[in-house]
């Protein structure tokens, strides 16, 4: 009787087994390079043709096009002001520097696109010389991809088994790999929204009282640009540690590397403020909203 029990529940383990060994080795072979295709964000975020259909042009439809259309009604709104500040004896500024202000913000807006589009080229050299250095450093490309190699003892599945050490810490870098999956695709998609929404953060400097539309915008699309510097620097860390080793140190240190980079949006943050693209933040934002209604 405890002869059957015992194959049985060898049977189940193994079966188990198998099953997670398949599971992270598909991972392994394509979950890296989508990350280095997330994570390290160039102008061909911008240039691509549907992008560029819904950003539009000043004369054709499009974010720029409502964005001018906007521009003219705060000129009429102004000329307006203007007309009544004689009888209403209120305080605006000169015709000569609104039309200055006006001029210059006008080419800012038809031009977003464009600065934008310099603003990632800076960022983009910022973090391709952090890993430059790794590469010079380590012999090794500083990716996602090359992660994999470094990680000899992830890589290994044919011999996979769940219920031990090394199978709890696959299954953890795995999750997060995951994680990060999510929380880079959200960064991804947010670039491209503050890119949309830029035509509109140059026009409200046209008011003061609307400045802070422009401040909160920069303010976001900045930290979100140079998370992907502090990628960098923590991959830097990661490729340093000792890949021939395989003892339990340089394991969690692994893991601790996948943990940090999971949290550099938070780290951001921290430091000169932005939005959130963690995922399990906003998971638990979602359900608190959820049970508040």
């Amino acid at each position: 009787m405890d002869l059957f029990q015992t194959d049985y529940s060898s049977i189940i383990i193994e079966t188990i087994n198998s099953i997670f060994s398949t599971l992270f080795s598909s991972i392994d072979n394509s979950l890296y390079s989508l990350l280095d295709e997330l994570a390290f964000t160039d102008s061909s975020i911008i240039n691509d043709s549907f992008f560029e259909k819904i950003l539009g042009t000043s004369y054709s439809f499009g974010i720029v096009s409502l964005a001018n259309s906007m521009l003219i009604g705060a000129v009429l709104y102004y000329c307006y002001k203007l007309l009544l500040s004689g009888y209403t004896a209120t305080n605006i500024e000169k015709p000569y520097q609104f039309l200055f202000k006006t001029l210059i913000f006008a080419i800012c807006i038809n031009s977003s696109q464009f600065l934008c589009l310099q603003i990632i080229w800076i960022n983009t050299l910022l973090s391709d010389g952090i890993r430059e250095i790794g590469t010079y450093l380590f012999n090794t490309e500083i990716s996602f991809n090359s992660l994999i190699s470094q990680m000899t003892y992830i890589s290994a599945t044919d011999n996979f088994t769940l219920f031990s050490f090394d199978g709890i810490i696959k299954c953890f870098i795995s999750v997060g790999l995951m994680n990060l999956v999510f929380s880079y695709s959200l960064r991804y998609i947010m670039i491209k929204v503050f890119i949309l929404l830029s035509p509109f953060a140059f026009l409200s400097l046209i008011n003061n009282s609307t400045s802070w539309f422009f401040k909160s915008w920069l303010r976001n699309f900045i930290s979100l640009l140079l998370i992907q510097s502090l990628i960098s620097l923590i991959l830097l860390i990661i490729f340093s540690i000792n890949s021939s080793s395989s003892d339990v140190l340089s394991q969690l240190l692994y893991l601790g590397g996948i943990y940090a980079l999971s949290k550099a949006n938070h780290y951001i943050r921290e430091i000169i403020g932005g939005i959130s693209t963690d995922i399990s933040t906003n998971v638990n934002v979602l359900k608190s909203l959820i049970k508040g209604g």
